[in-house]
């Protein structure tokens, strides 16, 4: 696979009137290729979703360079699309209507949006909902509509920022298999933000480690299990262990700033269940 995105000593500070400036990224260089599935996973405040919104273009890096396809990015473009945590669907509209909303802003004649969006709502399982507003759906199918809004645009590159982060197992289980199942079709490059250790070794090719503020990349783990993924792959236990050794280092450094000569961690006291939706309480 040919490089696709590219980030070299990055660098994000953000200007504080009562202090010295924060600095969120630092020296962050990572190489993401065509196709690849890469999910960002650290401490909260880690700059992960900072580091998302400068590939987005809706940040802008403080030094350093962020390449698309070899080309700078200069601001957000219709090559990059965001899924938020919250669906941001517009309450006035039906699930279609939603789906042919950035269709209809490019001056895409109606019946052709609507074709393309009804093949997208058809693809996350949502054809019987096209004529419901978001009212009348569930938090795990208004984020199956926001999917589906995002790749109707056929961008090159899916930004998702904890998409699943407010749905109950079950439903992200469901949408686990879901988004594994549209990328490997579609061959999207997606950036994938989680808090969820299990979410990421189940999702993705590499997983980055970031560091706790300033944010850097401290380890990065390819996922070499083979795919569709089973949680109860071995593979993917023992990586998870990998990373929660890894994290509660980072952990363990928040706390200490936050509490200082009052902190000690015990590993003994740490309420993380190795099987069991790791890592998303941090």
């Amino acid at each position: 696979m040919a490089e696709h995105i590219l980030l070299q000593n990055v660098h994000k500070t953000f200007p504080n009137n009562k202090h010295s400036d924060t600095t969120a990224l630092e020296d962050v260089s990572l190489s993401i290729k065509h196709g690849e599935f890469i999910s960002l996973l650290g401490p909260s405040g880690c700059g992960k979703s900072t580091l998302l919104n400068i590939i987005a273009g809706l940040e802008k890096e403080s030094s350093g360079k962020v390449l698309v396809n070899g080309a700078p990015i200069t601001g957000p473009g219709n090559d990059r699309i965001v899924v938020f945590q919250e669906s941001g669907l517009f309450p006035w509209m039906t699930v279609l209507e939603n789906v042919m909303y950035g269709l209809l802003i490019k001056n895409v004649p109606k019946e052709e949006a609507k074709e393309k969006a009804m093949k997208w709502i058809h693809k996350v399982h949502l054809g019987k909902f096209a004529d419901r507003r978001p009212h009348e759906l569930s938090g795990g199918m208004k984020q199956r509509v926001a999917i589906a809004r995002a790749l109707v645009m056929d961008p090159e590159i899916l930004l998702m920022d904890e998409p699943f982060a407010a749905l109950d197992e079950q439903t992200r289980m469901v949408l686990h298999h879901e988004l594994e199942t549209l990328w490997s079709e579609t061959g999207k490059t997606i950036i994938f933000v989680t808090h969820n250790i299990r979410e990421a070794v189940v999702l993705s090719d590499r997983i980055v480690l970031m560091k706790t503020r300033p944010g850097g990349i401290k380890n990065i783990f390819p996922v070499q299990a083979a795919r569709p993924r089973k949680s109860s792959d071995s593979i993917l236990n023992h990586l998870e262990n990998r990373i929660l050794v890894e994290l509660e280092q980072e952990m363990e450094k928040v706390l200490k700033e936050e509490l200082g000569s009052d902190y000690a961690l015990k590993k003994d006291h740490l309420s993380i269940d190795p099987h069991n939706n790791l890592g998303s309480d941090i």
